[in-house]
């Protein structure tokens, strides 16, 4: 089964006040991004209480008691704390008194990994599993530059996983991939073990995110995702012409529009949200499932391709049969 919830702040910030502030024409963000405005937390929301909601939803959405759910896996970049995970205190939050919780950190790419990890820990522990893709991106970018300014929000998305029938995952195709090679393209240089924080870190700005070389995430993301999509395709043995929809990693929306030409997947198959929600990291893939089921679009049975890249750089693709409970044709 495959339930779903989500959560993003009230407040928004426009592509357009982000444009005034730092001195940009007018369109400037919308015209490379096609991002017009984003959800953003108010002073006293975290990455936590986003979950929470999210999670909440999902739980409802699956008629499902806290203490059925065995496992919560929490895909974010920016935990409450540095230590310790925001895990179990969103678990402790929901009631889940018996569960298992733990922050997976794998950027954009982290939901699908901990999507693909609940999934097999369903299959071979019959674990039910709650996973939530949440991130607080706005206390990460640096509001003079463009290049982060003009792309993140904040969000959160949730998906209940339950045991098929006789161990049947739900994933029909999978890839999990990373090339460290490009590891430093897309960073926050300060507050781990490699570069501390401290006050001259902070003065210099490291504590936020920086991207070095757009044009070669650019085209590092079109090339990962493609190769990603069509490797989760290539395992679940179907193509393109098999996918009733395709869910990317929201990043940017020239970058869902050259990875659909590079797939042969129309837009009219193509779920995209960025618009009006941005860049949450891991929470863009759930929060648009979320999205799209309470829109009615996903039925049963449908065939989904979900495709993510991210800093590191790590990228996943897999293939999700929809209500994974009702039996394929």
């Amino acid at each position: 089964m495959l339930a779903t919830g989500h959560a993003v702040p009230d407040e928004r910030r426009t592509s357009a006040e982000i444009e005034r502030e730092l001195g940009l024409d007018d369109g400037w963000i919308q015209h490379r991004t096609g991002i017009r405005e984003r959800p953003v937390v108010s002073d006293d929301e975290a990455t936590s209480d986003l979950s929470v909601t999210a999670a909440r939803r999902a739980l409802d959405d699956a008629d499902l008691a806290p203490r059925e759910v065995d496992l919560l896996l929490l895909a974010t970049s920016t935990p409450d704390h540095l230590l310790p995970p925001s895990a179990p205190q969103v678990a402790h939050r929901l009631g889940l008194s018996h569960a298992g919780a733990v922050d997976v950190t794998g950027a954009c790419a982290g939901f699908l990994y901990a999507l693909s990890m609940a999934d097999a820990l369903g299959q071979t522990r019959g674990c039910t599993a709650l996973v939530i893709g949440a991130n607080v991106l706005s206390y990460r970018t640096n509001p003079a530059d463009p290049a982060t300014a003009a792309l993140f929000g904040d969000g959160a998305g949730a998906v209940v996983l339950t045991p098929g029938a006789e161990g049947r995952s739900a994933l029909r195709g999978l890839h999990l991939g990373a090339d460290g090679s490009a590891y430093e393209r897309i960073q926050i240089p300060a507050g781990g073990s490699r570069r501390p924080m401290t006050p001259e870190a902070v003065r210099q700005d490291a504590h936020l995110m920086q991207m070095k070389s757009g044009r070669a995430v650019f085209r590092s993301a079109v090339e990962t995702m493609t190769r990603a999509g069509e490797k989760a395709l290539d395992d679940a043995d179907l193509t393109t012409e098999d996918v009733d929809w395709w869910v990317p990693h929201q990043a940017n929306q020239r970058i869902t529009e050259r990875t659909g030409e590079a797939l042969g997947i129309p837009p009219e198959r193509t779920v995209s949200i960025i618009e009006r929600y941005g860049n949450s990291s891991a929470a863009t893939i759930p929060l648009a499932l979320s999205l799209t089921a309470e829109e009615r679009r996903l039925t049963p049975g449908d065939r989904v391709l979900l495709t993510a890249v991210g800093a590191g750089m790590i990228d996943a693709g897999a293939v999700v049969a929809w209500d994974s409970g009702i039996p394929e044709e």
